[in-house]
């Protein structure tokens, strides 16, 4: 197929429809802003495709999304979300612009151009099975409301496409680091460290040997690394500390390294006498690996690729997303199907339009071929 006789997508509609969700904030943990950003995809689908969004209601969070488009088994679903980190007026410093082929505004690369991707993608698709839309409103915040349905939406699913960003130059990712998180608490005894610093055991100090513990934990050549990133305790220089806190971020590559390491860290044992270790939090998202459905699945994409007209790497990445709850199913999963660009997260943040029109011709075509 000669890329060059593809229908293109329609550009300005793509942008007047990124620029209507853009502007509609959607900070993760604001229902009623989420809940509005959800009323704008429904009409978008509704408008595009004239099918009805089902609403999954959530009174301790914003509501998600589900769009299906045919009946029957084995579908494929493409994946969303549409909470953003920014809080609410950041687009009075940061606002929806178009200069060239570069597009800037807060969520704009992650991910809301991935959802308007997925409707004009479906727009002109003549899928051969079910296609599900799921666009929830909690991946930024570790996805607490919205995995049951996604892991029931991708139980039957003979794929699941996500359209997070692509890395930064344009490839896609087929394999995601998991993330555990835990928070270290230790209980020492208070003393005056002047008159009798005997008597005293320092959370502090016990807290120091946990850190040099923890950091021997990490396997850096297989993909597992622990971060402690915050630490506190104590309350004044002349007093032995009593309590010090620490929260520790875990990431890996395989689901082996995260039952060693989730293992090791539940077993800390204190070091010093009298101190005493409580430790809380667990696995946030399990590994995205390298399988070979995914393998199979990205191999399809780049084939597609060349009939659009452009080349299709693929990568690993650090980041995790809600394809790593997918992808620990079984069930084969490709992410950063989303277009090209950079700055997740940050001021800089961007999207690239070709690309992004590029995407959503492969998207569709991907959706056939499955």
């Amino acid at each position: 197929m000669d890329g060059t006789l593809m229908q293109r997508p329609d550009q300005p509609a793509m942008l007047a429809a990124l620029e209507r969700l853009v502007a509609t904030e959607s900070p993760s943990s604001d229902k009623t802003r989420c809940d509005a950003c959800a009323d704008e995809i429904a009409k978008l689908f509704q408008q595009r495709l004239g099918v009805a969004a089902i609403r999954h209601r959530r009174p301790d969070a914003g509501d998600h999304l589900e769009i299906r488009i045919g009946e029957g088994s084995g579908p494929v679903v493409l994946l969303c979300h549409h909470d953003t980190v920014w809080p609410e007026g950041t687009l009075g410093r940061l606002p929806f612009h178009v200069q060239g082929d570069r597009v800037t505004g807060p969520g704009s690369y992650d991910m809301k151009a991935g959802i308007v991707e997925a409707a004009f993608a479906l727009e002109h698709a003549r899928p051969r099975r079910p296609v599900v839309v799921l666009s929830t409103s909690d991946e930024e915040i570790g996805s607490a409301s919205s995995r049951g349905l996604i892991e029931e939406t991708a139980r039957q699913a003979v794929a699941v496409l996500v359209l997070e960003p692509a890395v930064t130059g344009g490839a896609i990712k087929t394999a995601r680091k998991g993330i555990a998180d835990f928070v270290l608490e230790v209980d020492g005894r208070a003393a005056h460290a002047g008159v009798e610093p005997e008597k005293g055991v320092s959370a502090i100090e016990e807290l120091a040997h946990q850190v040099l513990a923890l950091k021997k934990l990490a396997r850096p050549a297989l993909g597992t690394t622990i971060n402690v990133g915050v630490v506190g305790g104590g309350t004044r220089p002349n007093v032995v500390a009593a309590h010090a806190r620490a929260e520790i971020d875990v990431r890996f590559a395989r689901a082996s390294e995260a039952e060693r390491v989730v293992a090791a860290i539940q077993g800390l044992q204190p070091n010093l006498e009298g101190a005493r270790l409580r430790i809380s939090g667990g696995i946030d998202r399990p590994p995205m690996e390298r399988s070979p459905g995914v393998i199979r699945l990205a191999q399809l994409a780049q084939r597609l690729a060349t009939d659009v007209g452009f080349t299709l790497s693929e990568m690993s990445t650090g980041g995790a997303s809600d394809g790593n709850f997918t992808a620990a199913m079984g069930v084969p999963t490709l992410d950063g199907l989303g277009p090209d660009g950079g700055g997740a997260h940050a001021d800089s943040e961007h999207l690239l339009v070709e690309s992004w029109l590029q995407r959503t011709q492969l998207l569709r075509l991907l959706i056939e071929a499955l």
